[in-house]
């Protein structure tokens, strides 16, 4: 069992940046791939990014290719997404989630453990 608790959420104008953490307990970080996903108000929980447990190979959905980055620090047991110009349609709860499986996965059914998620809401 993995423990994941986000945090870092908030309210931001259009073009700002917040940084979201996920902090993991329970078992070896490292062992895990880690993953971000968001959710909108009435649409499917969606992908955002990945990361593989040395952190050396990372995916992004393309709508936030060169805005967000996914890092990990694995003496912490923490994962980051640090998220730049933002947009209104950024705007939903994100969730972080994390997988024994191999890296590489997008789908939500993917990832086995997840956390309550964090409000991320971007102004225009």
């Amino acid at each position: 069992q993995v423990q994941l608790v986000e945090s870092g959420g908030g309210l931001v104008q259009a073009g700002g940046s917040l940084r979201l953490s996920c902090a993991a307990s329970g078992r070896t970080f490292s062992n895990y791939v880690m993953g971000w996903f968001r959710q909108a108000p009435g649409k499917e929980r969606e992908f955002v990014a990945s990361i593989s447990r040395g952190g050396q190979s990372t995916d992004y959905v393309d709508s936030v290719k060169g805005r967000f980055t996914i890092s990990r620090d694995n003496a912490k047991n923490t994962v980051y997404l640090q998220m730049h110009s933002l947009k209104p349609e950024d705007t939903a709860i994100y969730y972080c989630a994390s997988t024994q499986a191999g890296f590489g996965s997008t789908r939500r059914s993917g990832y086995n453990f997840w956390g309550q998620g964090t409000q991320v809401t971007v102004s225009s």
